[in-house]
């Protein structure tokens, strides 16, 4: 086999499919939780609190910062300017415990149907087909009867 045809058999896989799709539909996602911080529940906390709240400002500068460079943490990083912007860092987080929770959810949703589909299974077998030990005890059961009478 060829190292093209093995390439192809492997990249044409179920999973291999799978992550990619799966791959490209998180990076989406993460750009709409992104959106959603920003946009959604960063200006819902300020209301909130009362003000605008601007995390990517919040930074320490770690060097020296020549006259004339503005104090913002991107116009710092342009100058060159070690800066420690745990501001971006508390965004980021944000971004990522949202989208965290909401896999959470998802996954947890799945799982409820799943398991509801698992019991609709379970009992369909159940009602289609009696076991092996309720067959054999019909027959008993039926024998019996026969005898009796």
């Amino acid at each position: 086999m060829s190292m093209v045809s093995e390439f192809k058999e492997f990249a044409l896989k179920g999973n291999v499919m799978d992550l990619a799709v799966g791959v490209i539909i998180g990076g989406a996602f993460a750009t709409i939780t992104k959106s959603l911080v920003e946009d959604v529940i960063m200006p819902i906390v300020a209301f909130i609190v009362g003000g605008e709240i601007n995390f990517k400002n919040m930074f320490l500068i770690l060097g020296d910062a020549p006259e004339g460079v503005a104090r913002t943490n991107d116009a710092l990083k342009a100058a060159g300017i070690p800066v420690l912007a745990y501001g971006s860092f508390i965004t980021v987080l944000i971004n990522f415990l949202i989208l965290a929770f909401i896999i959470f959810m998802m996954v947890k949703m799945v799982n409820r149907l799943r398991r509801a589909d698992e019991v609709e299974e379970a009992i369909e077998e159940a009602i289609e087909e009696p076991s092996e030990e309720v067959q054999l005890l019909r027959e008993i059961s039926a024998k019996l009867g026969n005898i009796n009478k």
